[in-house]
C-alpha cells in the first residue's frame, strides 16, 4: 500500500469539480449493484467458493452482453 500512495493520490491533482466524476463510474456502480442484487437472493452460502462461483457467473453473463 505504501508503494501505491502516489498513484492513489493522483485523484487530488484534478480540479475539485471533477472529483465526483472520477470517484466512481456508472459501469462500476451498475456492476456492484447487480452483484448485490444476486447475492441478496441466496443470502447464505455454504462456503466462500460457492459465493465466488456465483459472482463469477454473474460477471461472465455481463461480459457476454
Amino acid at each position: 500500500m505504501e508503494k501505491a500512495i502516489p498513484e492513489g493520490l493522483t485523484f487530488f491533482a484534478f480540479p475539485a469539480a471533477h472529483h465526483c466524476r472520477i470517484r466512481a463510474s456508472n459501469i462500476m456502480e451498475r456492476l456492484n449493484q447487480e452483484i448485490r442484487r444476486r447475492t441478496r437472493v441466496v443470502r447464505l452460502y455454504p462456503n466462500e467458493e460457492s459465493c465466488l462461483s456465483m459472482i463469477s457467473t454473474v460477471l461472465m453473463e455481463i461480459s457476454e452482453d
